[in-house]
């Protein structure tokens, strides 16, 4: 049975790296202070952001193994699986781990603004990868937002600026990863030939008879990705949503089976709908018409 670490409160870290406890619902841990440190299998209860100059090689990600680039962030959040379990031997880091409690957000703009934050994503197996200025430049901020910590006892003022720099760090994250995803939508065709190949697979071996109408979750994990970020990518390399591109696909399949002479009943079950009057909705909001109308306009 593999040994799990329960952080339900950030300071559950900073025990765990023999860092000291700053705050009651936020920790920062400073790597190149408190190293050698031991590695840890975590059950996270907070949000954490992991700045390093270079990760450990074996860390997993829910059930996913991450492969992760010198000089970058890791983002985890509450209801997640990560990290690598004790394996005994001493670690020596360079960097930082910021983690807080949901609390510290609860009913604050930041709280509504961390939906926004898709590097936040569970199997998101990417890190975010840092040019040297801005490692520098969030080293700066970490130092600061400590020595705040340290120098003022806890309060609304002091929470207030708290929150401040952590508006400012994750908006640093977020323009961090709008970059990696331009990067990564610069080859548009590549996508969409993967996409579109990967829907011709999922019907061909009659996936949809198990699994019903491929999804953009089922489609991004083929393609090594978070549901998050292919979502991003596809939308900001083509315009439109990963979806909508998945619904326009079956439905186009439709249009031949009908075609073919296939009743509505029938292609609804080939698509992998469960009910017909399902593929019926669906059809009529992506070509405008019903099912049986355009069998009308085709006889």
């Amino acid at each position: 049975m593999k040994k799990i670490l329960k952080v339900d409160n950030p300071n559950v870290y900073a025990r765990q790296a023999g860092a000291p406890e700053l705050h009651p619902l936020l920790s920062l841990v400073c790597y190149d202070e408190v190293s050698p440190v031991h590695t840890s299998l975590n059950d996270y209860g907070v949000y954490g952001l992991f700045f390093q100059r270079e990760f450990p090689k074996n860390l997993s990600y829910g059930v996913r193994p991450l492969e992760l680039c010198d000089g970058s962030i890791l983002a985890v959040a509450p209801g997640q699986l990560g990290g690598a379990e004790d394996d005994g031997k001493d670690l020596w880091l360079s960097g930082w781990a910021l983690l807080w409690s949901p609390e510290l957000i609860h009913n604050t703009d930041l709280e509504i603004r961390m939906r926004d934050f898709h590097f936040f994503s569970y199997f998101y197996t990417e890190s975010l990868r840092m040019e040297p200025s801005e490692w520098e430049f969030i080293v700066q901020l970490l130092s600061q937002l400590r020595q705040e910590i340290i120098i003022h006892e806890d309060s609304q003022v002091l929470r207030h600026v708290i929150l401040g720099y952590l508006r400012l760090l994750l908006e640093y994250c977020n323009r961090i990863y709008q970059r990696q995803l331009s990067v990564d939508t610069q080859d548009t065709n590549d996508i969409l030939k993967r996409f579109h190949s990967l829907l011709e697979q999922y019907y061909f071996d009659g996936k949809q008879h198990q699994l019903g109408l491929p999804t953009v979750a089922y489609c991004a994990s083929e393609m090594a990705y978070s549901s998050h970020y292919f979502g991003d990518m596809f939308r900001k390399a083509t315009g439109t949503t990963a979806i909508h591109y998945i619904h326009t696909y079956v439905i186009n399949l439709g249009k031949g089976l009908l075609m073919q002479g296939r009743n509505i009943s029938e292609t609804s079950r080939i698509l992998g709908f469960e009910f017909p009057h399902h593929f019926t909705r669906l059809f009529k909001k992506i070509v405008g018409v019903t099912p049986s109308e355009f069998i009308g306009r085709n006889q």
